[in-house]
């Protein structure tokens, strides 16, 4: 009678449980039989095993075989236990020994020929292992991830043969080199100078990225709102290494895997307006993370904002709050982040061509063109910091130079950059915050106007209908303004500022 116990990692959303697999021989019936509660993913392994057990020279054991993953009621799914299941058959059966199995973590899907397959959320399996102080054994396919983990042993192999030599010590796996993500040019072609006009959205768009604020842009078709947009990650400053890592942690969850242009620049996603609302959020029988955790530390941008459907869009409200999505199943609730910053686009009425400010349209009657834009809900429109008119360029302006500055010290994106991410510093040591994220003691604390200010922005209140989370949103905005000058109070003019940059406040008051 022989027993064998080795560890796992099962897949959990961004976290990743422990896994015990213990194998015991035993006299009877030639047999293998799996429990602790595995899908059909998991009891085909043993049929994966078998074969790899066969091809790689060894002897599968002709003896009643049990194998337990502990503990049973966490579900586990995936190819994932292969390796671990494999090493312990082998074990158990006495042909590799070792005295150190119990210090390590096997991860990894079988082929029927002993090859190791990539196996999707090893990060947050690399990350749990750390904490217990277990080295890691997993597929070369999984290099890229595991070279972003530091601290840790990890070992890759491409083939069983490789795992057992070095389980024996007859040979040594290769052990991973952390390599930590670097600042790469900024791939994307368009940069803020390079788009001509729109002085007033290039403000808009400093202040967003300054604070951290969400931003939606209004306007007709061919104004630049899409080019904007793509213009906003160029303006952030490059992402910390351990943001870096949250970022490929939740991309390793995907089936498409990590992006292997992966660097310290902010996530930019772009979902269709098609998209469903399991895949904006997540979800799925096994959750994977939807679109707004895809963008955590990064930017959700959504174009054609009222070509959502509006089931799908209400399903930001708590995401744009809270920062994570909570997702419930019956046998378990997970939890993705999702702290990503918002930037919509959208057209006034169905044609594209009703003018906001004249109230009228050669196509659509007004009531046509309400009726369009009320897909977008008046709470989720609430939760924007920033919503923006993007005009028609007048043609002159398609022949001025680009060099023209935009009622700010920077025009470049280079040097924009440069001014946000030292705004960005003043914020985080005042409050270890960005403005966007300020709560309400902070905003009490660092948001206090002077008597006369208070008084225009009572009247302005009361003249456009504001509510408490749009005034609180006012006085972020405001303060972000005032950062980006240097100012250590908010003055009248941030304000007068603020209100230019929340058009819709305007127009739900004339509605």
């Amino acid at each position: 009678m022989a027993l064998a116990r080795v560890f796992t990692r099962a897949k959990f959303g961004l976290d990743a449980p422990l896994v015990t697999i213990e194998v015991h021989l035993s006299n009877g019936l030639p047999g293998l039989s799996l429990v602790g509660l595995p899908e059909t993913a998991v009891k085909e392994s043993k049929e994966r095993v078998r074969s790899a057990i066969i091809n790689s020279g060894f002897e599968f054991p002709s003896r009643r075989i049990t194998i337990n993953l502990a503990p049973a009621e966490l579900p586990k799914h995936g190819g994932r236990f292969d390796l671990a299941i494999a090493v312990g058959i082998l074990y158990a059966s006495n042909q590799i020994q070792s005295n150190n199995l119990d210090q390590y973590e096997w991860l990894g899907e079988l082929s029927l020929s002993g090859d190791l397959q990539y196996v999707d959320g090893i990060i947050p399996a690399i990350l749990s292992a750390r904490q217990v102080k277990r080295a890691v054994v997993l597929p070369q396919k999984n290099l890229t991830e595991a070279a972003l983990c530091a601290d840790i042993d990890c070992f890759t192999a491409s083939h069983l043969n490789e795992v057992c030599a070095h389980i024996q010590n007859l040979s040594k796996l290769n052990k991973v080199v952390y390599t930590p993500l670097k600042i790469e040019a900024y791939s994307r072609q368009v940069e803020i100078q390079d788009i001509k006009g729109q002085h007033h959205a290039k403000k808009a768009l400093t202040v967003a990225a300054s604070g951290g604020h969400h931003l939606l842009m209004i306007g007709p078709p061919g104004t630049g709102k899409t080019l904007l947009a793509s213009c906003l990650p160029g303006l952030l400053p490059p992402l910390h290494q351990q943001q870096a890592l949250e970022v490929a942690a939740i991309q390793s969850l995907t089936q498409q895997g990590i992006d292997k242009a992966l660097s310290l620049k902010a996530p930019f996603r772009t979902p269709h307006h098609n998209c469903s609302g399991a895949a904006l959020i997540g979800g799925g029988s096994y959750p994977k993370p939807g679109e707004v955790s895809l963008a955590h530390n990064g930017i959700l941008f959504l174009d054609e904002l009222p070509e959502f459907s509006a089931k799908v869009l209400d399903n930001l409200r708590e995401p744009l709050e809270s920062k994570c999505v909570n997702i419930a199943r019956a046998r378990q609730h997970i939890r993705f982040p999702a702290a990503f910053q918002l930037v919509a686009a959208l057209n006034p009425c169905p044609c594209g061509y009703y003018s906001v400010k004249e109230k009228r349209c050669d196509q659509c009657s007004d009531r046509k063109a309400a009726k369009y834009q009320s897909a977008v809900s008046g709470p989720l429109l609430d939760r924007i910091d920033l919503h923006i008119e993007v005009p028609p360029i007048k043609p002159q302006e398609l022949f001025e130079s680009t060099s023209k500055k935009f009622n700010t010290t920077a025009s470049t994106s280079s040097e924009i950059r440069q001014l946000v991410t030292a705004t960005r510093e003043r914020q985080l040591r005042r409050m270890g915050v960005l403005n966007a994220d300020m709560t309400l003691k902070h905003i009490e604390r660092y948001c206090q106007l002077e008597q006369q200010t208070q008084e225009y922005l009572y009247k302005v209140m009361d003249k456009l209908r504001i509510s408490a989370r749009s005034l609180h949103k006012i006085l972020k905005v405001s303060r972000t303004l005032a950062d980006l000058e240097n100012s250590d109070h908010i003055k009248q003019n941030h304000i007068i500022e603020t209100l230019s940059l929340r058009r819709m406040d305007r127009i739900t008051s004339m509605s």
